[in-house]
């Protein structure tokens, strides 16, 4: 009998995280407080070192047949004008064509199926507390009954419930950074172009994703942090998308509309989350839950590669659960810390705060493109 280990989360890193550690030899548990998988999310690329990983998972045809066919990104003016361009080859890690950018709930289905036969799953559950012993991890859940494990790994975002029962409360370590976002579905064709397409008013930027026929809008605002701010309310989250585009033009009105009538909107913060560890003795943290990090869906690609490297620990030696731990963040830290130094450039570019910011960023991507491909001719 193998070692058992229990994952909080079942979006793409806990997803990883159980196939791999289910082919290391754990019996592996995921609990997720969803009754089943979303159908929302904004899309995510996979690139860099989650690409090997995928390939390795055996399910990168299956991504590139629910790949998004976009390969630019397009700022427009209230009249829907293009005003300036960006090839989305500009943020690619080098990998080419190998990449790929796939709706996040197409992407953790596709992770989940992977590993669905070898893992147990509680779906509408979560955990209520984690004691822990030299020997293991002691688990009470909402509904199921309690259970011991020898490693409990938190993949479970944001606002997660492992971090928050085994390091402290929430407010100790994410920072909000000013920002709001809210993606929704659209079940119908929004332009024929393969075009991101940008909206922006100051603060303020509606972005929408073609995704092969059924499109994905994301709205995206500069604000303070929001009194009493309850992740769950889906109702006050309307409320607060509603209000900071009531005064937009281009088709606002029709993408409002499709917020009002929404029963699967997500919204949250653009939030940062920092911790001095990852792990405490048998419990330990992964993806968004130890550092969310990026605008520009690079939480994705370091989840799938960050769950990866974490299996592998866990496999090289599951008789000492926190040397794995340690060796896990010690590998996998810094590179989540380099993408932290894109968090600047990703706002700018997005979200300017004024008119002027708006003109800025325009030009600049009017003539970035151009830069480029000058020095592509050069080196050639």
């Amino acid at each position: 009998m193998g070692k058992k280990a229990l994952i909080s989360g079942a979006g793409v890193g806990g997803a990883t995280l159980a196939y791999w550690l289910a082919r290391n030899g754990f019996d592996v548990t995921v609990v997720e407080r969803a009754a089943g998988e979303r159908s929302s999310g904004n899309p995510v690329d996979v690139k860099g070192p989650a690409i090997e990983v995928v390939e390795k998972m055996g399910i990168m045809p299956r991504l590139r047949e629910v790949a998004s066919p976009v390969d630019r990104m397009t700022f427009v003016d209230g009249a829907g004008r293009r005003v300036a361009g960006i090839p989305l080859r500009m943020f690619q890690d080098g990998a080419g064509e190998r990449e790929v950018e796939v709706p996040r709930a197409d992407l953790a289905s596709i992770l989940l199926e992977a590993g669905r036969d070898q893992v147990e799953f509680l779906w509408g559950d979560t955990i209520t507390g984690l004691v822990q012993d030299a020997a293991g991890v002691d688990v009470t859940f909402a509904e199921a009954r309690p259970a011991r494990f020898d490693v409990v790994i938190g993949a479970d975002g944001l606002h997660s419930t492992v971090r928050r029962l085994t390091f402290g409360p929430e407010h100790a370590f994410v920072r909000h950074t000013g920002m709001y976002v809210a993606t929704l579905p659209i079940d119908a064709p929004f332009g024929d172009d393969p075009d991101v397409v940008i909206y922006n008013m100051p603060g303020r930027a509606v972005a929408v994703h073609p995704s092969k026929g059924h499109a994905i809008a994301a709205f995206m605002f500069r604000r303070g942090a929001v009194a009493d701010y309850d992740h769950r309310d889906l109702d006050s989250h309307k409320r607060l998308v509603l209000d900071a585009f009531a005064d937009g033009s281009w088709r606002l009105p029709e993408l409002l509309d499709l917020v009002r009538a929404a029963d699967d909107l997500y919204f949250d913060s653009i939030s940062r989350v920092r911790l001095p560890r990852w792990s405490s003795g048998r419990i330990g943290l992964t993806g968004d839950a130890a550092a969310a990090v990026s605008l520009f869906g690079d939480g994705s690609t370091l989840a799938i590669a960050g769950a990866y490297r974490l299996a592998e620990e866990l496999g090289r030696s599951p008789a000492d659960i926190q040397a794995a731990l340690r060796r896990y963040e010690t590998g996998h830290r810094p590179m989540v810390d380099a993408k932290r130094q894109s968090f600047r450039f990703a706002r700018a570019m997005l979200l300017p705060a004024t008119r002027s910011g708006i003109a800025l960023r325009n030009t600049a991507a009017r003539l970035v493109p151009a830069l480029a491909g000058l020095g592509r001719s050069r080196a050639a």
